[in-house]
């Protein structure tokens, strides 16, 4: 048994499975509620921080501060027109929404919002959470990958080039931050001793993950960005290269669905990072040491909800600062960068758990070597990003050009006539937008 976990540890798993119909019913429903609330509020909240990042007002004319603005939104979404494209295949074209929406909702089945409390105007005590299980963080995995499905699904039954590509970027983008994402989940298994939600919570009891796994929780924090499409790793909608991605063919609810999913999606990374780092429904800065009450009754759904907000304004805040990465330079970061760390770290971990286990070396001894090979993957890694790229030799003359080579015709470039001072009138191709300096996509470049 792991020595960070408390008898009272062992305890929590068998508070559920108690529960009345009833009670599991009112559980989902505010849970759902909940949900649809939070992202109305999200919506609102988004456009207001970047409002204030870049010196604008944001929502402020639909209800007091604007805040009906996601409401009003929401109807405009419904009242559209609902198009199907001729070329889509329409059952495929009608699930994948449902398939994105379902499991950002049903994820939250093993989240724990707090402690044990007593229902309003009951006397029944039930766990603030609606379900957990031996294996609740993987069962979360699970259900997260499902999601990819629908965004594949929706881009490749749309019938549209643009959003196939879309659709092909997301999930070559979901698997490979998945796979960093895992390998930092299993550094909490290791450490807390449990892959149930609510035991990873109570093993939190005296010190946040935070701190002795801040390497797992920063990989963790750009995985989960990566995960949900959001900026700057917004590849699958790139509106530059892609019009809108996966989901541009999709109009009201259908598109709607997609849009609720994406922020669905961000509150419910941003509840796992809380429930795996950040002691999940414990009162923050020490508050539950100085008031005993802290951590009872409906007070933790305030600190953890607390928290989940502090991670969305992270979100926001990405968005408003940095801009879209290149999809080369994405996939170089997660396969190259993140997976290579998240695999030394893991190994580098149980290594240290295996050996205060057994007792055989100096702990000192054991964090300077850690510290040791940190530097080291550092060094590493700089080296490989400073590295020299291949000198590219001039271009060789390859002759006349045949517009006909590869099969397709390519017209020839338009020439304009211009009379010297000779009187000789020479011609000359025009310059395209793409080439001129005149454009602002050639000044960038």
């Amino acid at each position: 048994m792991n020595p960070l976990l408390t008898p009272a540890a062992t305890e929590p798993l068998s508070q559920f499975g108690n529960d009345s119909v009833w009670v599991v019913i009112l559980k989902a429903v505010l849970i759902f509620v909940l949900l649809v609330l939070l992202t109305l509020f999200n919506i609102w909240f988004e456009r207001r921080v970047v409002g204030r990042m870049q010196h604008r007002i944001g929502p402020n004319v639909n209800g007091p501060f604007g805040l009906l603005q996601s409401l009003a939104d929401g109807v405009k979404l419904a009242l559209k027109e609902d198009l199907i494209p001729k070329a889509a295949d329409k059952v495929v074209f009608l699930i994948a929404p449902v398939l994105v929406v379902v499991p950002a909702f049903v994820t939250w089945s093993v989240i724990p919002f707090g402690p044990e409390a007593k229902i309003p105007f009951t006397d029944i005590t039930t766990p603030l959470q609606l379900t957990d299980m031996p294996v609740a963080v993987l069962f979360v995995l699970a259900i997260a990958s499902i999601g990819i499905y629908g965004i594949v699904l929706g881009g490749w039954s749309s019938g549209s080039t643009y959003s196939l590509l879309g659709g092909l970027r997301s999930s070559a983008q979901m698997i490979s931050y998945e796979v960093a994402m895992g390998l930092s989940f299993v550094v909490v298994f290791l450490y807390a001793g449990s892959m149930s939600t609510s035991e990873i919570v109570e093993a939190q009891t005296k010190v946040w993950f935070l701190f002795p796994l801040l390497p797992s929780f920063i990989i963790y924090v750009i995985s989960m960005v990566g995960e949900t499409n959001r900026a700057p790793f917004d590849l699958p909608e790139a509106e530059g290269e892609l019009v809108g991605g996966f989901h541009t063919e999709y109009s009201s609810l259908k598109f709607a669905l997609f849009f609720l999913a994406e922020y669905v999606n961000m509150a419910t990374v941003s509840a796992i990072a809380t429930t795996l780092f950040l002691g999940g429904w414990r009162a923050p800065f020490g508050i539950g040491t100085i008031w005993p009450g802290a951590n009872e009754g409906y007070w933790p759904v305030l600190w953890f909800f607390g928290k989940v907000m502090a991670f969305i304004f992270m979100f926001v805040w990405l968005r408003g600062t940095l801009p879209r990465l290149r999809y080369d330079q994405f996939m170089h970061f997660g396969w190259k960068v993140l997976i290579p760390i998240s695999i030394v770290w893991l190994l580098v971990l149980a290594t240290y758990r295996a050996i205060e286990n057994t007792g055989g070396i100096n702990r000192s001894v054991i964090y300077v070597i850690m510290a040791v090979l940190v530097i080291l993957i550092v060094g590493l890694l700089l080296l490989d990003s400073k590295a020299e790229p291949e000198k590219v030799g001039p271009i060789e003359d390859e002759g006349e050009f045949d517009a006909f080579a590869g099969g397709y015709p390519v017209p020839p470039m338009p020439t304009f006539s211009t009379t010297g001072k000779t009187g000789r009138e020479t011609t000359a191709p025009m310059a395209s937008s793409s080439q001129g300096g005149g454009s602002v996509e050639g000044e960038e470049r």
